[in-house]
């Protein structure tokens, strides 16, 4: 879904609340974008589990594995891969996910696999999820920069999204 400054703030920081306050919001998967839909779309998989009414707020920790940074995938060329998630599998540790541990640290800030607290994410603007904290490197680094057609691509899909979020703003200003 495009941001919208409306989205982000009025509605969508209203239901972001509300899912922290009423389940236990427990896991972001950050995926690529254009993965599932079309470029430049961005998609995270949350994960959570409903909790009885309760005056205190349900989640307490949320866990976030940053698979779109860094990460190029394509909906032909080069398509995410069962074998490709194998290592946020490991971090999620579906066996006993209340025995998990993070990848990243200040020593090891090249991790993909971070939690938050809830005081960290409701303390955000907006209790805005989308958090992130890896750089890519390879785009400062001249010698390292991925091939030319994955660089357009990239920029195609960057537009595209610019383009879908300017009609969309268009079409809440119409209505």
């Amino acid at each position: 879904m495009p941001k919208f400054s409306n989205i982000e703030g009025g509605a969508g920081e209203t239901v972001r609340k509300k899912l922290l306050a009423t389940t236990d919001l427990h896991t972001i998967l950050r995926l690529p974008t254009g993965i599932f839909y079309k470029p430049g779309v961005k998609a995270n998989v949350i994960f959570f589990d409903n909790r009885p009414a309760s005056k205190a707020h349900q989640t307490k920790e949320v866990w976030i594995y940053d698979f779109r940074t860094i990460m190029h995938f394509t909906l032909k060329k080069n398509t995410l891969k069962f074998d490709d998630l194998k290592e946020f599998i490991a971090c999620y540790n579906p066996a006993n996910r209340h025995k998990r541990k993070e990848t990243w640290s200040d020593k090891n800030i090249e991790e993909r696999w971070r939690k938050f607290s809830y005081n960290e994410i409701i303390a955000r603007d907006k209790t805005s999820l989308d958090i992130f904290w890896l750089k890519d490197k390879s785009l400062t680094d001249l010698d390292n920069l991925p091939d030319p057609d994955e660089l357009a691509t990239e920029i195609i899909e960057n537009i595209e999204a610019g383009l879908e979020s300017f009609k969309g703003i268009i079409e809440t200003l119409k209505g």
